[in-house]
C-alpha cells in the first residue's frame, strides 16, 4: 500500500514537471517501480504512462509544434528509441540499472554546472544527440534531459520548444512500445501478466 502510495504521488510530480519541461516521467517513475520489478519490467511499464502523457501533451501543444525540427532532429530520436528497446534484452537489470544511474548523475552535474546554459549544439552534432536521447530512451527510459540539450540548439520559443519535445517524446514512445509489446507478445503468460500489473 505504501509502495503505491508513492508511485502515484512520484506519477502525478512527474506529469506535472513533464507539462512545464516537456521530460521527467521516465526520470522520476522508473527507479522508483525497478525495486519492485526489476528494470527491464520497470522501463516497459512507464513507457506505458510515458506514452499516454506524451500523447495528451502532444494534443495540447500540437499547435506549436516546430514540425522541421519534429521531421529531422525526431525522427532521429525515434529510430535511436527502437534501437535502444531491441538492446534493452541483451542487458541485465543491473547493467540498466547502472546506464540509468549514470545518466541521472551526469544530469545532475550538468544542472549544477549549468551545461545546458552553456552547450548549444548545432547541425550534425545537435541531430547525434537526438539519436542518442531516443537510444537511451528505448534503452533505460531516460531520454529527456539529452533531448533538451540538443534542441537548445534549434533556438525554439518556449512553446515550440516543449511542444516540439512532447512530440519526439511521442515519436520514441511509438518506436519503442511497438517493439516493447512484440517483444510482451512472445513472452511467457506470467512475463505477460507481471509486465501488465
Amino acid at each position: 500500500m505504501l509502495f503505491d502510495l508513492i508511485l502515484f504521488g512520484a506519477g502525478i510530480a512527474a506529469g506535472g514537471i513533464a507539462s512545464v519541461a516537456g521530460f521527467g516521467i521516465g526520470s522520476f517513475l522508473t527507479p522508483i517501480l525497478a525495486t519492485r520489478t526489476g528494470f527491464g519490467v520497470a522501463v516497459a511499464a512507464v513507457s506505458i504512462a510515458h506514452f499516454c502523457g506524451s500523447a495528451l501533451r502532444f494534443w495540447l501543444l500540437r499547435q506549436n509544434i516546430d514540425r522541421r525540427t519534429l521531421i529531422t532532429f525526431g525522427l532521429l530520436s525515434a529510430i535511436g528509441g527502437l534501437f535502444g528497446a531491441l538492446l534493452q534484452s541483451s542487458f541485465a537489470g543491473a547493467a540498466l540499472a547502472a546506464v540509468f544511474g549514470c545518466l541521472m548523475i551526469l544530469a545532475g552535474i550538468s544542472g549544477l554546472l549549468r551545461w545546458n546554459e552553456r552547450i548549444k549544439l548545432k547541425g550534425m552534432s545537435a541531430w547525434l544527440i537526438g539519436a542518442l536521447s531516443g537510444f537511451f530512451g528505448g534503452l533505460v527510459g531516460n531520454q529527456g534531459g539529452l533531448r533538451a540539450v540538443g534542441l537548445l540548439g534549434f533556438n525554439l520559443k518556449k512553446t515550440a520548444f516543449v511542444a516540439t519535445a512532447t512530440a519526439i517524446a511521442l515519436f520514441v514512445d511509438i518506436a519503442r512500445c511497438l517493439y516493447m509489446s512484440q517483444r510482451m507478445l512472445q513472452s511467457s503468460a506470467t512475463s505477460r501478466l507481471k509486465l501488465l500489473l
